[in-house]
């Protein structure tokens, strides 16, 4: 309902809560009631997650982790083109199935069983997603037609439940119908579109730039939508807290990644001092990388400059993107030290370096873009690119891997320091 506390909707179905008297009494109002969906208002105090919103996001652990896997084991193999290819179809197949479920559950949460039970059939869409990224893999490194055969059914469960989502918006909130019914259209056109990609057998070189056409189309439905008709009332705090938590979602990932890999080579070999260097270093530049992101505060701009809703929307898909693939590296050099990588050291610190380089720099133009902060862009650029040169000058002179991968790291730890110290001069 329009312009309601969060608290007073966000409580789970069959909660319990003290009446007026102080008895305990059953709500069950969240189960029973089918609310209007009218839209939220963006300007609503305290807004937050729901609950179901963080359930969903952990959907997105297991497509993240099977990405990452992939990625790791066919860079180990030195098939780059099947690894970075692969990588930005099934990293771009699950942020944007993210991205759909996040704006809309902004601008139209009711959290009644019919938006639960549509979102579950979100979820399974998802789930069938990660299901299907291996063999988008295995048929890029074979130099044929990309399968996506699995992927886009994934994606045609997760739509129903969302063009369905779209039509119920329509129909509930009149002022937002044209909006609504252009989201519905222009989801059902770029799945026709996926369709005849997966359906129509090509080589590799016009799958690919079939594929770029509906990943461009789809990136065009939302901007068609909000910019010619009235815009949906999202809420900036939380559609920042939102991408905030799926930034540590991949983060975790990539530390569930390193442990097991890590727990794996201790388990044939014991520990030695390469295993922990390499576990100290990937759970330190996990961490300056969460701490990078939430001490600038990326999204806080948002809400006094909503225009820039695209920028911030689209541009931390990357930034997203990159996050998740610093866990794959990490795992790629676990695998160099453990003999079972064919590639040479300074591409195994590519490996490393690059998605690093993805996210930092990434996340300071995001700040620029929203903030506005011109005078620290520059420094902040060398404090991040000054690492990552340091250690690939180091990768190819021959000093030891270890040492190019913790220098590399120390990516994000220079600009978060800069930050540190510019505030406490302000």
């Amino acid at each position: 309902m329009r312009g309601r506390p969060r608290a007073a909707r966000s409580r789970s179905a069959g909660s319990l809560a003290p009446d007026a008297v102080g008895s305990t009494v059953f709500d069950v109002s969240v189960s029973t009631t089918i609310r209007r969906m009218s839209g939220r208002d963006p300007a609503e105090d305290g807004r937050a997650a729901s609950d179901l919103e963080v359930f969903y996001d952990l959907v997105f652990v297991v497509a993240f982790s099977i990405a990452g896997a992939q990625l790791a084991e066919y860079l180990a193999e030195g098939h780059y083109r099947a690894a970075v290819i692969g990588y930005a179809i099934a990293t771009f197949a699950a942020v944007w199935a993210w991205i759909n479920f996040a704006w809309f559950s902004s601008a139209f949460d009711t959290d009644d069983w019919v938006y639960r039970l549509l979102t579950l059939v979100q979820m399974v869409g998802v789930a069938i997603i990660a299901i299907g990224l291996p063999p988008v893999f295995a048929s890029i490194d074979a130099n044929r037609h990309v399968d996506l055969a699995v992927v886009v059914i994934g994606y045609i469960v997760m739509r129903a439940g969302m063009i369905v989502q779209w039509l119920r918006a329509a129909v509930q909130a009149p002022e937002y119908r044209a909006t609504c019914l252009t989201y519905a259209l222009m989801t059902t056109v770029a799945q026709v579109g996926w369709v005849a990609v997966a359906a129509v057998s090509m080589t590799l070189g016009p799958t690919l730039i079939a594929i770029a056409v509906c990943m461009v189309a789809e990136l065009l439905g939302p901007a068609i939508a909000e910019t010619r008709f009235r815009a949906t009332p999202w809420h900036p705090g939380h559609i920042v807290e939102r991408y905030s938590t799926l930034v540590v979602i991949t983060l975790g990932e990539g530390v569930v990644g390193t442990v097991a890999v890590l727990q794996a080579v201790i388990g044939r070999t014991g520990w030695s001092t390469e295993t922990a260097v390499l576990g100290l270093t990937a759970m330190g530049v996990t961490f300056a990388m969460w701490w990078l992101y939430f001490q600038l505060e990326v999204g806080r701009p948002l809400a006094a400059r909503p225009g820039m809703a695209f920028v911030f929307g689209y541009g931390s898909m990357p930034i997203v993107i990159g996050c998740a693939a610093v866990g794959a590296g990490l795992h790629v050099v676990a695998m160099w030290l453990e003999g079972e990588a064919e590639i040479s050291q300074a591409a195994v610190y590519g490996a490393v370096a690059v998605p690093l380089a993805v996210f930092c720099l990434g996340t300071i133009v995001m700040f620029y873009l929203l903030a506005g902060a011109d005078r620290l862009l520059i420094p902040l650029f060398l404090a991040a690119s000054v690492p990552l040169i340091a250690g690939g000058v180091l990768a190819v002179s021959g000093v030891g891997l270890l040492a190019c991968v913790v220098v590399g790291c120390l990516t994000p730890v220079l600009p978060l320091l800069l930050v540190e110290a510019s505030a406490r001069r302000r």
